[in-house]
């Protein structure tokens, strides 16, 4: 007779512990054990680390896996979250069977030991049937939908409430996010300002209902909004830092001229400018023939503008011509700062609502959400739980399903508030998404490429580029690390059946087999996967918070970032009044519901895990663990440079300091 002492430890998130009964069964190269029950009597509290005997005739061998099932107490039964099971041998070894998730009654739950190990390398054909049960399992479970024609792949499920428990929201952040929402929207009700379709009396008037909300950052956006300063500093750090490149030569549609512009050229021609580098360019062409969306009964308006600025020889990126449509002509006027103050004014607005369109659409909905779910379902789907990659993506696909069948349901579907409040929802929403998928490509999601293809590797006071790419780099430092561990060779890849599934769906439902996206649909060498597991993790992480966590700072404040504009661009100059302005803006219900989205998605939840926060036992080798001390400890440094470099700056950059980046996409 030979004994394994099993600990037993319940999580801590609330209604973790259950008083059902805890059995357990352990299966080893050589034998199995019979099922046991770990708790007769009494239950398994919340928190608790409980230790128990198994008794085995024999020893099982080498354990290579634990099957746990809850069955009911004098006829009653809850559900039961274990942390993580842990089992010293008769030999004196102690291995770790991590679980972190919802046990259910009447369900049996494998679990595979911490040791992570590749398909070729999990031989004993008891865990290659194990890994093989699980994927079939999983792609059962996790199974693709088309949700619109020439767009990302979804998971297949309608509500949140249908996902497995594993994948759901805690108790906390569904608490937490429902909360915050109820919140919002009570508070527009109760100062009946949510239905009003009054127009504004006055720029001024849209304080009384930001100031109990107002940071230091809506602050300054407020006062500085209409300067050309700060509309050029927000290409390269607001929201949206992802339209402006360099121009070397103007677009034939985009018809400058010198005499339109050499009054802010300081002696120099624009082409000599456009030589030097000093000339950029955001141009909205993907918004080019939509039609805006109907709101509250009234036709709104979009425009695909064309934005020329000139970085200054103090470092100030200023805007010095906007062309509204994309095809030149007489009823298109190219607008100029020397125009008259609301001419100049209206431009630019109708630039802010082209940014509002493309930066949720394109950049936040899908390079971030969409691609995150792609990245989430990809492996769930094909990675079983001993596979390295899977551990190291676990932390990074928390949540992600949730929150964007949440999306679906709350903010693009039909009734959603994109497609009642915004001037890009209705037909044109889809549109955009389609448009979009087909411009996306591998090297525009890989931020050195990126930065390299729109030629804003020199751009001064660019600190989304600096902090970007010091964050790459730490994530790539990482991720090298932890795969060469695994991987030792090419021929590891090569022979990584696994890897070649996951790559393949990602590439075939995420990216809808465009070989000219650039994105992989197979890896042929260690080097191919490190470049695309850290733009995986970047995406999801650092891509996420700049373009997420300061849209209630950045738009807040409306006229910074309107969400719809109810007149149509003019084709003269000369003729807008600042009753004009007022008549095009957002009307006061749609100012309003818009404030409350737009706060939504930038409050931080009470369960959120900033990057490097790995708070499971997902390992129990050294080498990962002191890779994740590593990566903690970089991370740490480079939120120390960034604070200290914020406190020498007018408006500090802090979206892309490791303490504000969440590891998943979770709101």
């Amino acid at each position: 007779m030979v004994s394994y002492t099993v600990t037993a430890h319940t999580g801590n998130r609330l209604l973790s512990g259950t008083t059902s009964r805890v059995c357990i069964q352990l299966r080893g190269t050589d034998a199995e054990s019979d099922e046991e029950s770990l708790n007769r009597f009494q239950g398994f509290w919340q928190g608790s680390v409980r230790k128990f005997r198994v008794c085995c005739k024999e020893s099982v061998g080498e354990l290579i896996s634990i099957k746990l099932c809850l069955k009911p107490f004098m006829g009653y039964y809850n559900e039961w979250f274990c942390d993580k099971i842990s089992v010293r041998t008769p030999e004196g070894d102690d291995i770790l069977f991590p679980c972190y998730r919802w046990v259910g009654c009447d369900e049996n739950i494998v679990l595979r030991p911490a040791k992570a190990s590749l398909t070729f390398q999990d031989t004993h054909p008891i865990a290659q049937r194990q890994r093989m049960r699980h994927l079939q399992e999983h792609r059962e479970t996790f199974r693709w939908r088309v949700y619109a024609e020439g767009m990302p792949q979804c998971v297949d499920f309608d509500t949140s409430l249908a996902l497995p428990a594993e994948v759901q929201f805690s108790f906390t952040k569904a608490t937490d996010f429902f909360t915050s929402a109820g919140k919002q929207l009570s508070a527009l009700k109760l100062t009946g300002l949510a239905d009003c379709r009054r127009s504004w009396e006055s720029i001024n008037q849209l304080d009384v209902i930001i100031c109990e909300n107002k940071n230091p950052t809506i602050g300054y956006v407020e006062d500085h909004w209409d300067e050309d300063e700060f509309f050029g500093y927000q290409f390269l750090n607001g929201l949206n830092p992802m339209v402006i490149k360099r121009c070397l030569k103007l677009p034939e549609n985009f018809p400058v001229t010198e005499e339109m512009v050499k009054h802010y050229m300081r002696g120099c021609t624009l082409e000599q400018e456009m030589k030097k580098g000093n000339i950029f360019l955001c141009d909205y062409k993907m918004l080019d023939g939509l039609v805006g969306n109907v709101v509250a009964g009234r036709q709104q308006y979009l425009t695909a503008p064309l934005v020329l600025l000139y970085c200054n020889p103090q470092g100030l990126m200023l805007p010095i011509a906007i062309q509204l449509k994309q095809k030149p002509g007489q009823d298109n006027p190219i607008f100029l700062p020397s125009d008259s103050k609301s001419d100049w004014q209206l431009a630019k607005l109708f630039v802010r609502n082209a940014e509002f369109g493309v930066h949720e659409v394109d950049f936040h909905l899908l390079r971030t959400h969409l691609l995150a779910e792609v990245f989430t379902v990809a492996t769930l789907r094909n990675l079983p739980s001993p596979h390295p990659l899977f551990k190291l993506l676990c932390p990074h696909i928390r949540y992600t399903l949730q929150i964007n069948i949440l999306a679906r349901n709350q903010l693009i579907s039909e009734d959603g508030v994109i497609n009642i409040y915004a001037g890009v929802g209705g037909e044109s929403l889809q549109k955009l998404l389609r448009r979009a998928t087909t411009a996306l490509t591998y090297r525009s999601l890989c931020l050195p490429d990126d930065i390299s293809e729109r030629g804003l590797e020199n751009v001064p006071n660019y600190y989304y580029r600096d902090d970007g790419i010091k964050l790459w780099n730490i994530i790539n430092k990482s991720v090298e690390r932890f795969l060469t561990h695994y991987y030792e060779c090419d021929a590891n890849v090569q022979a990584d059946t696994e890897l070649h599934s996951w790559i393949s769906d990602i590439f075939t439902h995420g990216f809808l087999a465009r070989e000219s996206s650039g994105v992989p649909s197979s890896f042929q060498t260690v080097a191919e996967l490190i470049k695309f597991v850290t733009m995986a993790i970047f995406t999801v992480s650092g891509q996420h918070a700049s373009v997420n966590n300061g849209q209630f700072d950045y738009g807040g404040w409306m006229p910074n970032f309107p969400f719809a504009l109810r007149k149509a661009p003019p084709k003269e100059k000369g003729q807008t009044t600042e009753a004009t302005i007022l008549e095009t803006l957002p009307d006061v219900g749609t100012t309003v519901n818009g404030m409350a989205f737009l706060r939504l998605l930038s409050t931080k939840s009470q369960d959120h895990y900033p990057l490097g926060c790995i708070p499971e036992d997902m390992y129990d080798a050294a080498v990962p663990c002191n890779l994740i001390e590593d990566f903690q400890k970089d991370l740490k440094e480079l939120s120390a440079l960034i604070e200290e470099r914020n406190k020498k700056v007018e408006l500090p950059y802090t979206y892309l300091n490791p303490e504000n980046v969440d590891n998943s996409v979770a709101i």
